[in-house]
């Protein structure tokens, strides 16, 4: 009986899925629904790897992204991608509340040349 439970969840858990082949590696995107019926994203990215004695296994890692944090996940993964493929920053990007305050990305902080004023002896007495 807890095999039929577990097949039952499963098929209420997994709604849509599409995998997509990338060179040696595999990425499954998988909606799913909560108890609450509120649907989350996993992102999976599957690599064959081969272990001792020859034979293969696949490594797996996975990210789960909730539906509040879709458009802050996607203007955040837009931006990158447009940086890698341009090497330019977006003009509206940045992090967002780092200890509450945002940080503006400029050549100066991806070229590590940010100093900062604050000492560890600060941090500790706060």
């Amino acid at each position: 009986m807890e095999g039929f439970e577990n097949k039952e969840r499963k098929e209420r858990d997994e709604v849509f899925s599409k995998a997509v082949r990338a060179g040696k590696r595999t990425y499954f995107f998988d909606v799913k629904k909560t108890r609450g019926e509120d649907l989350y994203l996993t992102i999976t990215e599957s690599k064959k790897r081969f272990g001792e004695e020859g034979k293969f296994f696949f490594e797996k890692h996975k990210l789960f992204l909730y539906k509040e944090d879709f458009e802050k996940f996607s203007k955040g993964l837009s931006g990158v991608i447009e940086y890698i493929q341009t090497g330019k920053i977006p003009e509206d990007d940045y992090v967002e509340e780092v200890d509450g305050n945002s940080i503006e990305l400029n050549d100066d902080f991806l070229d590590n040349k940010i100093k900062s004023d604050i000492t560890f002896e600060e941090l500790d007495n706060q």
